[in-house]
């Protein structure tokens, strides 16, 4: 990958001399004959996404179609970036040795893939670390890849836009929440501006207000240790929440629409995909049963408090989840479980999906837009 990889970069189009005959400006095709893959009427492109997380990094790879774009690569690491952050406010040495690594490996498949136009963000870790710029340059230095530190807005509406396929027209307003290693953003999409648009070319879905917690998995994880006493340990982490949720001013938005039954819920994390395979009894995660699964509240909220009473290492017996998340899952359920409760709703729909497929969709359209709604504040006028 070239050193001078920018985020959303693509290269220059060479000059086309238009007074030359048409079939002398056709490009040649490959020798084995085949042919070049096509959308519409011009050739296929190939997109990347990488989303340097808290906890993971993560890449997707996809080739554009007529109705969207298809992956055709992944990759997902474990690096813990924000590990003892809250604590030291640096990003920790061996952490950013594996976050460096994996990013290597993310871009040995960008280019083996021939990626023209790609996306490579970094969300809460790094807007934390005192020493965020400096890992910044080493990325930029070693990896040869330019990080771009979104805002918690940029955030939000790339999670919502990845998975607004997902929302059931039949309510008035969908509640995304998507929750980080660092923090967790909530979005409260009005589905009635939604329904006669285009989903694949949504680059402003219509966010009525949005809300940043400064907790996700890792950081709640942290502010609240584990301890024997699990039950109590459980409800400190939800009043936790519950604090952060009031602090922004957000925990009346929409509560009226959830109340009279005209909202519904969207999780988009690592959490709530582990929930439902858990529920699912599945004997390994498979994606394609947990994507868009209709999961009902009162069972997610049953398997977060199961889990919560567990041990890490009962935890990590579930199939579904594993050792690297066994301890950081009870953070995510306590989110959960004080979401549906403050935001009623008989149904969750699940997303394995967010905000890399949202970075897709921009590339893939019009490309980078920072533009977004105004934090939350204020009471329910919906």
């Amino acid at each position: 990958m070239p050193d001078d990889m920018q985020s959303g970069s693509e290269p220059a189009p060479t000059p086309r001399d238009e007074s030359a005959p048409r079939t002398a400006r056709r490009r040649a095709r490959p020798r084995n004959g085949a042919r070049r893959p096509q959308t519409g009427n011009r050739r296929a492109s190939t997109f990347a996404a990488i989303d340097l997380g808290t906890n993971n990094c993560r890449l997707l790879i996809a080739r554009e179609t007529p109705n969207g774009f298809r992956i055709i690569d992944s990759y997902s690491k474990v690096v813990r970036l924000g590990q003892g952050l809250a604590h030291s406010g640096e990003l920790a040495q061996d952490s950013m040795d594996a976050a460096v690594d994996a990013l290597k490996v993310c871009a040995r498949k960008m280019k083996s893939k021939q990626v023209k136009r790609w996306r490579c963000v970094a969300t809460e870790a790094c807007r934390r670390a005192d020493n965020g710029l400096e890992f910044l340059q080493r990325v930029k230095d070693e990896a040869g890849i330019a990080l771009e530190v979104i805002s918690p807005r940029v955030e939000s509406r790339l999670a919502v836009m990845g998975c607004v396929k997902l929302v059931d027209p039949t309510k008035d307003v969908a509640l995304v929440i998507d929750i980080g290693g660092g923090s967790t953003e909530l979005s409260w999409v009005d589905i009635r501006k939604l329904k006669d648009q285009d989903s694949t070319r949504i680059h402003r879905p219509p966010i009525s207000a949005w809300a940043s917690l400064p907790f996700g998995v890792v950081t709640l994880s942290d502010a609240v240790p584990e301890r024997e006493d699990r039950d109590n340990w459980y409800e400190e982490m939800k009043e936790t929440v519950r604090a952060a949720i009031r602090e922004q001013g957000c925990d009346t938005r929409f509560t009226r629409a959830f109340e009279d039954g005209r909202g519904h819920l969207i999780g988009t994390s690592g959490t709530i995909t582990s929930l439902a395979g858990i529920h699912l009894k599945l004997p390994f995660y498979q994606r394609d049963k947990v994507d868009g699964l209709w999961l009902r509240s009162r069972d997610a909220v049953n398997v977060a408090r199961d889990m919560a009473s567990r041990s890490p290492e009962d935890r990590a017996k579930e199939p579904c989840i594993g050792t690297d998340r066994a301890r950081m899952l009870v953070a995510g359920c306590a989110i959960i479980d004080v979401v549906c409760a403050m935001w009623p709703s008989k149904m969750i729909r699940v997303a394995d999906r967010g905000l890399r497929e949202g970075m897709l969709i921009g590339l893939i359209g019009h490309g980078r837009d920072n533009d977004g709604p105004k934090p939350a504040r204020g009471r329910d006028d919906g």
